[in-house]
């Protein structure tokens, strides 16, 4: 039988770091052992579950490029199965019904915390069948309890190996309301099993509902599927990751300018060990290296200045038309559409490759490129003072390579032939003319290199540039 897995997100809020991370490794398997990937929307919680939420879900999906072989499903649609399993369960004797009312639901809560096991339980059992038919008569409401058997339960865990939770310290879990709808763990047995899962990846947090899962599968009569539980995701404090560390929602790192291709690899990362020193991987190659047995069992350090480096390499990996694209949005988010506009398409593309080397994400590329885009770019002041600090000779440095410039064709090789010899000529070195003659073409004190900046932006507008910064240096 074909591997079965699914990622299955509560729609209560937007796809987060962990929840993507889930979704990664399940479809990672999938697509390494030529198995099914499932989504499956987990929506039975009625007042915190929205569509807003369930399409902020599928769209990071969409934008991460995980597609679902089968699905949406939507787990509400599955009620009537879910109640039938409960009540399959009152049935065999392998369940009760509670008829606890909110006061002794709450001496419940008292008597757990004193140690005293299952007090619910022990109220049911000394219920009696007579009282609890007149109960059933007068309508009382009642919840339906799984009643836990002896023993322990175990199973062989994909990433943690042989794990062993003794069933006394698991209490009779409510598997239906008493409002009719079912609790987590019955609708999730069900629903996996009716989907006919092989294998179930989720995170570690979720290694506690894992024995009274399989406890139900036992109950209901189902196979059960291999687990896995893969490690939390903290924060550079070493706390667990939340919105105190930043952007927790895969969304937000698009409008941040990370390119799709990056969080794949970034979150592939969170917890897997490719078992060499390569981190910079396209997804082709995580499918063809990803397995459980490299999945880590300590947790994962979510580190931002390692996610900006990582998409510093794929966005020069990148071609130049596609990056152009995201470049256009981000200047359509800023209002400065038109910059982009007034530049011919064949240029706008030989400045995104002679940039992206230098950018880490989009809004970084578009800041690279706008003061060459600007009929005058602002000058940096620190770059000001740093390179025209000498006003005078940072002028007469500016007026001799313009001269020289004049006489000189127009590709990178010649004009640095014909900067360096005038250093020459006037015994300094090439940096002596470079660095101010960078400020005056970009404002900045850095860029991409100055004999590329230059043939991109033609004589013209060279000389025009210089001609503004001359006009901002006094004469000597």
């Amino acid at each position: 039988m074909a591997m079965r897995l699914r990622f299955a997100p509560s729609p209560t809020g937007y796809l987060h770091v962990g929840g993507a991370r889930t979704a990664l490794f399940n479809w990672l398997l999938a697509r390494a052992q030529g198995g099914v990937f499932i989504l499956r929307v987990e929506d039975t919680d009625r007042e915190r579950s929205t569509e807003a939420a369930t399409q902020a879900i599928l769209d990071g999906m969409q934008w991460l490029d995980l597609s679902w072989d089968e699905g949406p499903f939507f787990q509400s649609r599955g009620l009537e199965r879910h109640r039938q399993e409960a009540h399959r369960l009152l049935e065999r004797g392998l369940a009760y019904r509670d008829f606890s009312t909110p006061d002794e639901i709450e001496a419940d809560r008292k008597a757990l915390k004193l140690g005293e096991r299952r007090p619910y339980r022990t109220r049911a059992d000394a219920l009696g069948a007579d009282l609890e038919r007149e109960r059933l008569d007068a309508g009382a409401p009642f919840a339906i309890r799984f009643r836990v058997p002896d023993g322990e339960t175990v199973w062989d865990d994909l990433v943690h190996g042989e794990m062993r939770f003794a069933n006394a310290d698991i209490e009779d879990l409510v598997v239906l309301r008493a409002d009719g709808t079912p609790t987590y763990n019955l609708a999730v047995v069900s629903d996996d099993a009716d989907m006919r899962i092989t294998h179930v990846i989720r995170g570690d947090d979720h290694l506690s509902n894992t024995p009274k899962q399989i406890l139900l599968y036992d109950a209901l009569g189902y196979d059960l599927p291999r687990f896995g539980h893969v490690p939390l995701i903290l924060g550079t404090d070493g706390k667990r990751l939340s919105k105190r560390h930043g952007a927790t929602a895969v969304g937000d790192y698009r409008v941040q300018g990370i390119l799709p291709e990056t969080m794949v690899n970034f979150l592939a990362l969170l917890g897997w060990n490719p078992g060499d020193e390569q981190e910079v991987m396209t997804r082709d190659e995580l499918v063809q290296r990803f397995s459980m047995e490299r999945v880590l069992k300590k947790s994962a350090v979510f580190d931002p200045e390692k996610l900006a480096w990582l998409n510093g390499q794929h966005l020069a990996r990148r071609s130049a038309e596609s990056l152009l694209e995201l470049v256009r949005d981000e200047a359509d988010r800023r209002g400065q559409r038109a910059l982009l506009d007034g530049e011919a398409h064949t240029n706008l593309i030989v400045l995104v490759e002679m940039m992206k080397v230098r950018a880490r994400t989009i809004p970084e590329l578009f800041e690279r490129m706008e003061p060459l885009l600007l009929d005058a770019p602002t000058y940096d002041p620190q770059a000001v003072r740093q390179h025209w600090k000498h006003a005078a000779d940072a002028r007469a440095r500016l007026l001799a390579a313009a001269e020289r410039f004049q006489s000189s064709a127009w590709d990178a090789a010649s004009l640095e032939a014909a900067l360096r010899a005038l250093a020459e000529e006037r015994g300094e070195g090439a940096a002596k003319l470079i660095h101010p003659l960078r400020v005056a073409l970009t404002g900045q004190s850095a860029s991409a290199g100055i004999f590329d900046l230059l043939v991109w932006l033609g004589p013209e507008r060279t000389a025009a540039r210089i001609d503004r910064a001359l006009g901002q240096l006094p004469d000597a």
